[in-house]
């Protein structure tokens, strides 16, 4: 856009000027000239009518004198600023107002024809050379006994009437002035309220195609221009997110796989150049392969997460027993609950509980959780595990008593990668993935997860599904 689109609006402004002032010059000067050489040969044309009805009939009648005629006609001149002429129809001037009767010298208007209105009343031009300039002139027949006699010619200067429009004009081109003075205002009003906020909104989309996600701009409007503004400024926030949050999920996907790599690379090395003792090898190899663990571990992380991004959570849902998938959770931690002598509280809500879910990944769900409680819980304590039917929805809580999460970690939990302080002196396998994935899980289910904890006395989690009521259950 730059400034084009205000260019083009300030110059169609001065076009609309400009043909303005050539119509008001051209088209409307001659239907001004138009209409009063209609209007007024429409006056003189009735005037013309009464004096053939009346003093020319009564002349060719010989009821009136000839200088009787004369008389009236001149105060009838002076009152229509105009001449008036009796003629014969061969042209033969009888009475001219504009000059003295003279019977001795007879004047005669050469190649009088009395067509040459062509079917209307006047003409305009010099009368067969009779005057020097334009004249608008008007005929009246004087008729008796269905006769025409002669006729009553009445000239008037076409300057006059030219002088008129002109006057007329004036006012037009004055309203012209002002209308286009007026019509400035819709021309600051684009510039302020749409030419000025677009080009803040090109310029902002010039600076986000050049990378620079984080430029600030406002548009102080309620219309569809500010809306789009904001849904921009938004856009913009938004990927600006977008960016750091990659920048820190490579940070942390480096930090996490540099850890064990360098763990690996450094005790392989040391076991080759004899640093550590062959009777060492076994002790070291072990640590390697909980690494390499670590790694796999991590490694699956990403790619569940990477397929949620690219293909959307994928959910088969089904009818299942959660009772049962809960259990079974459990048992895959028996030998890690043995070693911390942990115990699990185990409250269900009836033998059994139907949901209608994605087993596979609710059980994921739950390992994710229980997981997280058997890591953070100290020695000697136990995990609570309690379902809660309510509103046709059940609701599964995993509480433990360990360390909690500090206040401030709390909404920053489900962000991949994330690991408070805490966790990350008391669990150096942790990967900052479960929750991420745990939350999209529940997401994807349309339920909610949420979690309740106190730094130094325990965490939980508690998530719902929808119950599914058999015909069998009571």
């Amino acid at each position: 856009m730059r400034k084009t689109l205000y260019l083009k609006f300030c110059l169609a402004y001065l076009i609309f000027g400009i043909f303005g002032f050539i119509v008001v010059a051209t088209f409307v000067s001659s239907m001004t000239l138009e209409h009063l050489k209609r209007e007024k040969a429409d006056a003189l044309y009735k005037e013309a009518t009464l004096i053939a009805n009346t003093y020319a009939s009564d002349l060719y009648n010989n009821e009136i004198s000839l200088d009787t005629v004369k008389k009236q006609l001149d105060a009838i001149d002076l009152y229509l600023n105009s001449t008036i002429w009796i003629i014969n129809p061969s042209g033969r001037m009888i009475l001219d107002s504009s000059a003295p009767i003279d019977v001795n010298n007879e004047v005669v208007v050469e190649n009088f024809d009395p067509t040459v209105t062509a079917g209307s009343y006047y003409t305009t031009g010099t009368f067969f050379d009779s005057f020097n300039e334009e004249m608008l002139s008007v005929f009246a027949p004087i008729t008796s006994n269905f006769k025409v006699k002669g006729y009553v010619v009445i000239h008037t200067s076409m300057s006059a009437l030219r002088a008129s429009r002109e006057s007329l004009l004036s006012i037009s081109y004055i309203m012209l002035v002002i209308l286009f003075l007026l019509s400035l205002i819709i021309l600051l009003f684009f510039t302020e309220f749409v030419y000025i906020p677009l080009r803040k909104i090109t310029t902002a989309t010039e600076e986000y195609a050049s990378g620079n996600m984080h430029y600030e701009f406002t548009v102080e409007s309620e219309d569809e221009i500010g809306y789009l503004a904001a849904a921009l400024s938004y856009m913009a926030s938004e990927i600006a997110k977008g960016e750091d949050g990659q920048k820190k999920f490579i940070a942390n996907v480096s930090h996490d796989f540099r850890s064990p790599l360098t763990s690996i690379k450094g005790y392989l090395e040391a076991m080759l150049d004899g640093t550590i003792p062959p009777e060492m090898h076994e002790k070291y190899l072990g640590i390697v392969l909980n690494e390499t663990e670590r790694l796999t571990k991590l490694t699956n992380s990403l790619l569940t997460l990477n397929n949620l991004n690219t293909r959307g959570m994928v959910l088969d849902i089904t009818i299942f027993d959660i009772n049962q998938v809960i259990r079974n959770t459990i048992a895959s931690f028996e030998g890690t609950l043995l070693n911390k002598r942990i115990s699990i509280d185990l409250i269900l809500t009836g033998d059994v509980m139907y949901v209608k879910a994605d087993m596979g990944k609710i059980q994921q769900v739950l390992y994710n959780l229980l997981d997280n409680a058997i890591k953070f819980s100290h020695h000697d304590s136990s995990i609570k595990i309690e379902t809660t039917e309510k509103h046709q929805k059940i609701f599964i809580s995993v509480k433990d008593s360990g360390i909690g999460i500090p206040k401030d970690s709390l909404k920053l939990i489900w962000d991949r990668f994330y690991k408070t302080d805490l966790s990350r002196g008391k669990d150096k396998k942790g990967t900052g993935l479960g929750l991420s994935i745990t939350k999209e899980i529940i997401q994807a289910h349309n339920e909610h997860i949420n979690v309740i904890s106190t730094e130094g006395v325990g965490t939980e989690f508690i998530f719902s599904l929808p119950v599914v009521y058999h015909e069998d259950d009571d």
